[in-house]
């Protein structure tokens, strides 16, 4: 079984993974490299994508997949953006992430919001390749849902599907995430390289 690495130390972002690649041995690099860190110092989703899988690519010689995403909200001018993992400070949490972007939606009527998903796959001696999918929808009034990660709890889809109340699987169909897999997995030339 091909072995892909996952630049990040997400458990979520990992499951989600293992969801869409069920013929890899999906691994993330924290299982082989527990050291490993990239600052993320791009201004754009690609720019930390590509920070991320060449880095770990160059460590390890092996094919890699990084992504950067993260949730941007038209009322607060495209925030939290790149910085959706740390919004609430150096040592932010989920919880805490969520909180301060309930407090900055109070009371705002507009509460459209998308994610973006930019894949960056590195395969050592080849240029990096990338990948983008969005996810549309609104930022909810307060928690739905006990699943997910990050902002799930509080998004729901242009289609009313709530981030929160749906398994790995129905939500890689979905995501963001899984839009800019399935791009990779169409991309038949870069995906039958990885099967070698």
């Amino acid at each position: 079984m091909t072995k892909i690495v996952i630049a990040s130390g997400n458990k979520g972002k990992i499951n989600d993974f293992k969801a869409i690649f069920e013929d890899f041995d999906v691994v993330g690099i924290k299982e082989i490299l527990p050291e490993f860190d990239v600052e993320e110092t791009g201004t754009t989703f690609r720019e930390n994508a590509i920070l991320k899988s060449e880095a770990a690519a160059k460590a390890l010689n092996l094919p890699v997949i990084s992504d950067d995403s993260g949730l941007s909200v038209e009322a607060l001018e495209g925030r939290p953006g790149v910085y959706s993992a740390r919004y609430s400070g150096e040592h932010a949490t989920d919880e805490t992430n969520n909180a301060k972007l309930l407090e900055e939606l109070k009371g705002v009527e507009n509460r459209a919001a998308y994610f973006t998903c930019v894949l960056a796959l590195s395969i050592p001696g080849e240029e990096t390749i990338t990948y983008e999918g969005t996810l549309a929808g609104e930022i909810l009034s307060k928690p739905h849902g006990a699943n997910g990660f990050g902002y799930d709890p509080l998004f729901k889809t242009l289609k009313g599907i709530y981030l929160g109340e749906i398994t790995s699987e129905e939500k890689g169909e979905i995501s963001h995430r899984g839009k800019a897999l399935e791009k990779l997995m169409n991309d038949t030339a870069v995906f039958n390289k990885l099967k070698k």
